[in-house]
């Protein structure tokens, strides 16, 4: 167990690592082509986006993973069981998106310009899913590298398509660029879904494999609805905050215009660049939570203890050289990525708490695992909530944009505290 999860843990990190690498690439070569406009546009439905992969998903990903990593269930029909809540949810968000998206970009968000990219979203969402539900069969059998391999395909083929198209796209106007690096995720995602399939062992398969089986369901079901219920509302908070910071600042006095591209470059420019290391943290904790959960079926509690400190460890160092690194060189990773020195004050302010944010992934695999989700879930909403709380209190003090960043600081700091309570009082 030790060895597949340290196996597991260094294929995700090299993986990550990659990825990241190409994914800073797609970035630099994404904001040069559409610019602080073009990426505030896309950071303005990028809550609406994650809304809706989090219906569409509903925490089935990590149903699979953990049932698979139990040992217990065919695996195969663990898949063919997932498919039809699958499909049902994403017809049905699908249909809800693309009629609303008019009402969410005029009423909503302010923008008409975001009707097409809302649209383009909606178009995504079956191939996700898809790609997700694959994917988290080898997390649950620990075989890391169809996802690593995957992955970086994946990108590449992201890279090609922004590349070949968006040039084109931009000339005929921002949205139309816009929704094609939305779009660019269907290409991309198919791609990833062959070669995933590609690594499915190949034994014969039966009838018992592939008709749903009501159990199963309803095992899957026990463990992504409540996973889902946290996931969900933390994600309506996240779809509502530029919704609640354009309405209270604008009540102030500020100009919309202004909000928007504040709000891009702090959404858009500040927190993906502090966050760029994270697939480290990321890689732990996915390959973490098979791991404690097979040893919680198996009551090994000293054994989760000291996996669950070593990866504390390994993440806080990982922060704690990343912010750093940041507060040293902001302007030379600014420049490098989005060709602006734009949002160096955010950054800097912000880079303290996230040395925080870093241990997150770790502490929530742990509750995940040891059947606590309920606890986090309740942990995750009692940060959101204050958060949003932030986004209309301090407008009123005058604090501006600075609203949201002192938001963000209440969030990461109070649910790392609840966390950590709810950890000590099982250990």
């Amino acid at each position: 167990m030790k060895e597949k999860f340290i196996k597991s843990t260094i294929y995700l990190i090299i993986g990550g690592f990659i990825t990241k690498l190409l994914g800073l690439f797609i970035k630099i070569i994404t904001t040069r082509y559409i610019g602080i406009e073009g990426i505030s546009m896309y950071t303005l439905i990028l809550p609406t986006f994650s809304l809706a992969m989090t219906i569409t998903q509903l925490s089935l990903p990590l149903s699979i993973s953990k049932l698979i990593s139990e040992d217990k269930y065919n695996n195969k029909n663990i898949l063919a069981s997932t498919l039809p809540i699958s499909i049902i949810i994403n017809i049905l968000v699908i249909t809800i998106l693309i009629l609303s998206s008019k009402y969410l970009a005029t009423n909503l968000l302010h923008d008409t310009r975001c009707i097409y990219p809302i649209i383009a979203i909606s178009l995504t969402l079956p191939f996700i899913s898809l790609s997700s539900i694959i994917r988290s069969y080898f997390f649950g059998k620990q075989q890391m590298l169809p996802h690593v391999i995957s992955n970086i395909i994946e990108q590449i083929t992201r890279i090609i398509i922004i590349i070949i198209i968006t040039p084109y796209l931009i000339k005929k106007s921002i949205i139309w660029a816009v929704c094609g690096l939305i779009l660019s995720n269907i290409i991309s995602e198919i791609i990833s879904i062959i070669i995933l399939i590609l690594f499915i062992p190949k034994r014969k398969i039966t009838k018992q494999d592939i008709i749903p089986n009501k159990n199963n369901i309803k095992n899957i079901l026990n463990i992504s609805i409540p996973n889902t219920s946290g996931r969900l509302i933390t994600s309506i908070f996240y779809f509502f905050e530029p919704i609640i910071i354009t309405y209270t600042l604008t009540k102030v006095g500020l100009n919309p215009s202004y909000i928007t591209t504040e709000y891009g470059i702090i959404e858009g420019y500040v927190i993906p660049l502090i966050t760029l290391p994270n697939f480290f943290t990321i890689a732990i904790s996915n390959s973490l939570l098979p791991t404690l959960s097979n040893l919680y079926a198996k009551n090994k509690y000293k054994e989760i203890k000291k996996s669950l400190k070593q990866a504390l460890f390994l993440s806080g160092i990982i922060g704690l050289v990343t912010v750093i690194i940041l507060f040293i060189f902001p302007n030379f990773f600014l420049n490098l990525i989005y060709n602006t020195n734009h949002g160096k004050n955010y950054l800097l302010i912000l880079l303290p708490v996230f040395i925080l944010y870093y241990i997150s992934p770790p502490l929530s695999t742990y509750l995940q695992a040891t059947n606590k989700t309920k606890k986090l879930i309740k942990n995750e909403i009692t940060g959101i909530t204050i958060k949003t709380l932030s986004l209309l209190l301090f407008p009123l003090l005058n604090q501006g944009i600075y609203s949201l960043i002192i938001g963000i600081y209440l969030n990461i700091i109070i649910t790392n505290i609840l966390n950590i309570k709810e950890i000590k009082k099982s250990i």
